[in-house]
């Protein structure tokens, strides 16, 4: 049996969720509100019109496709190089491996200004324009570490003599993996999936130095906010990138919760 948190501790773990929580349950507040030049709480009123406002604004859609494009192609390319990193690092023994571990996680590790500044000054090094790729190679390099991160947890977990007898056994290379690993890093795979997209769509620092005249979302949310037109509208979309971003990294959880049973993790 458990013994009961003590009254003190159970207080302060209160205090400490409603410290987090507050400011966004203020950001679903004021999506309703009646008042659209500034902040009153409580609100004068609440209304469901900045719903259909904030649909009909052509400058939010253009921002929610490109943040949607981004985070789509920076995950699938992070998916692809993570997992092989990962496989690379985890089922191989070679100078230097750790070295190569460090240096794939040290992107998420570093400052998000200082990975813009780098990207900035490489791109303009080499002459390349600000579009929609110099967003997604800046994404990708904090979504490649995320997957990694997954991935590699997971093959360490998996036993290699689950390998060893599908190929006894006749499989090749491509069954192996498809009846074999992707089976047992699959729903690592999606978490990762699911961590990296969330990360890229919300993601400011490094989009602020990637992005050249182009917005996407949190951009647009940011100018907005320098420049208000209709506040609540800001709201309406900030709510929707919580949502967004939130039921990924819960859906993340719950599929890597039960990691440790992984087949062979025992052997």
């Amino acid at each position: 049996m458990r013994s009961r948190a003590p009254l003190l501790l159970r207080l302060a773990a209160l205090g400490g969720l409603v410290f987090l929580l507050a400011p966004i349950a203020l950001i679903f507040l004021y999506a309703f509100t009646t008042e659209e030049k500034s902040y009153q709480f409580p609100p004068p009123g609440l209304t469901l019109r900045w719903l259909s406002v904030t649909a009909g604004r052509a400058d939010v859609w253009a921002a929610l496709g490109l943040s949607l494009k981004v985070a789509a192609i920076s995950t699938a390319i992070a998916l692809v190089l993570g997992t092989l990193t990962a496989a690379a690092v985890s089922r191989s023994r070679f100078f230097g491996r750790e070295t190569v571990s460090l240096l794939v996680i040290l992107p998420i590790a570093l400052p998000g200004i200082i990975t813009g500044i780098s990207l900035r000054s490489a791109f303009a090094l080499m002459e390349i324009p600000f579009s929609t790729w110099t967003i997604v190679l800046g994404h990708a390099t904090f979504c490649i570490v995320v997957v990694y991160n997954n991935a590699v947890a997971r093959f360490r977990r998996t036993s290699g003599a689950l390998i060893d007898a599908a190929m006894d056994l006749g499989a090749d290379g491509i069954q192996t993996f498809r009846l074999v690993i992707l089976p047992n890093i699959g729903t690592a795979l999606l978490a990762g999936g699911m961590l990296a997209f969330a990360l890229s769509f919300d993601e400011v620092i490094v989009t602020t130095f990637t992005a050249g005249n182009q917005s996407t979302l949190p951009i647009w949310m940011l100018e907005e906010l320098v420049r208000p037109r209709q506040r609540p509208v800001t709201n309406v979309v900030a709510m929707a990138v919580v949502l967004v971003t939130v039921l990924p990294i819960l859906a993340a959880y719950y599929l890597t919760r039960d990691g440790e049973h992984t087949a062979g993790s025992e052997k």
